[in-house]
């Protein structure tokens, strides 16, 4: 296959995912900005928009003219190298251009996109390079999409479902245990066979102990216990930190949670419902994960436990693994998928996001990419129901501050041999 109608293909299908995301949407629902985190919808369509027009087509296409020259001062997030830009927080206040004028400028560059590739006698490695890594970047900012249309739409005083389609039973829930990992010298890191963002190299050698490591994630059940024990209330279990933040911030359960008479109930993509019990506690901060690991008498894993444990009983993404894909958008817990290292929620480590050895960061505005922000970020491992599947893998390193619920972030314990 011609490797232009390969590339041709991806780009298709990843940009169709981006427009699936959102046709639930009504047009309100584009624009809305509850916090400094979130980004509205139609700024998210447009951004991803701007960087292919930025990175591929102004740099590849004879006399590529640009949609509209004001739309770069919109749409670029944050690369100090390309000029001025819309502060984060004004993100909802663009009401022009409208949404309308945002799928335009979408039509308008895949078109043009697609006319670059069919034109082009051969890509180099450089290009190949830049265009997967526009394709990585959608795909991120497809988990993006459908965290802040939960946020937007959770934070509505009614609830409102964002799909309908009923979800089926979790399975049973296996008995929480330990898996035991050896001591030795591992290998971690990403080997450079295929796509990988620069916070993945180089792969290099570790020493580890031996550990263990829970067999899956905390249930809503086990988290529940926590809470009923007074964890929100008992400044031991926190980092100092952590507390000053359950105090300052009133936090006394994970985002989405509601105790309405007694009775706990979260919002889901699909309303507010009861809590069940058996599925996978999500939209906890670091902070919640560290203090509900020490109340029970146990830690997060670092980042290099948790890849070498996935490595060993999680090599292979699992058929049944719960991805963006399946477009449920809710994490549960399935039999299927053994040890679920893999999807459903993304996995708190104890690990401070920095380079690894020998990190190189590009020059230029790819450069920005993630190098920049190694710097008070803690590192989560391994995907969860918003991720897009073709996008994951073992060496996958996501981060985010320490106080942040609103990702689909669980937790998974581990201890000493």
């Amino acid at each position: 296959m011609p490797i232009e109608k390969t590339l041709a293909e991806k780009y298709c299908a990843i940009r169709k995912f981006s427009i699936d995301i959102c046709m639930p949407l009504e047009k309100e629902d584009y624009v809305v900005q509850p916090i400094e985190d979130v980004s509205p919808p139609k700024w998210h369509l447009g951004h991803l928009t701007w960087f292919f027009e930025q990175f591929i087509l102004s740099t590849y296409k004879k006399n590529y003219i640009v949609f509209n020259s004001e739309y770069a001062f919109f749409f670029n997030s944050y690369y100090e190298s390309l000029g001025a830009r819309s502060v984060r927080t004004d993100r909802g206040n663009i009401t022009r251009p409208t949404t309308d004028d945002i799928y335009k400028y979408r039509e308008y560059v895949d078109k043009e996109i697609l006319v670059l590739l069919s034109e082009m006698e051969n890509h180099d490695d450089e290009f190949i390079e830049i265009f997967e890594l526009g394709l990585n970047h959608e795909q991120q900012h497809q988990e993006l999409l459908i965290t802040d249309i939960k946020y937007i739409l959770g934070n509505n005083p009614i609830f409102p479902a964002y799909h309908k389609t009923e979800k089926t039973e979790a399975s049973y829930l296996n008995k929480l245990s330990f898996l035991d990992i050896e001591e030795g010298i591992y290998l971690i890191g990403h080997d450079n066979s295929s796509f990988s963002f620069d916070n993945e190299k180089a792969n290099h050698k570790v020493f580890q102990p031996a550990f263990k490591i829970a067999n899956r994630t905390i249930s809503n059940e086990e988290y529940l216990i926590f809470i009923k024990d007074g964890g929100y209330q008992n400044f031991k279990y926190w980092l100092s930190e952590g507390w000053e933040w359950v105090k300052s911030s009133k936090i006394s359960s994970p985002l989405y949670w509601h105790e309405i008479n007694g009775e706990w109930f979260y919002y889901t993509l699909l309303g507010l419902r009861k809590i069940k019990l058996n599925e996978p506690v999500s939209h906890v901060s670091f902070f919640e994960a560290d203090a509900f690991a020490r109340w029970n008498k146990c830690r997060l894993p670092t980042e290099f436990e948790w890849e070498i444990a996935c490595k060993k009983y999680s090599p292979i993404l699992s058929d049944n693994s719960n991805f963006a894909e399946s477009k449920k958008f809710y994490p549960e817990f399935n039999n299927e998928n053994k040890y679920g290292f893999l999807g459903d929620v993304w996995e708190w480590t104890n690990s401070a996001y920095l380079p690894y050895p020998n990190y190189y960061q590009a020059e230029g505005a790819i450069g920005e990419y993630n190098g920049k922000f190694m710097i008070n970020q803690m590192v989560l491992r391994g995907g969860s129901c918003a991720t897009p599947k073709s996008h994951i893998r073992t060496t996958y390193r996501n981060f985010f501050p320490t106080n942040k619920q609103w990702q689909f972030s669980g937790i998974r314990l581990a201890k000493n041999m």
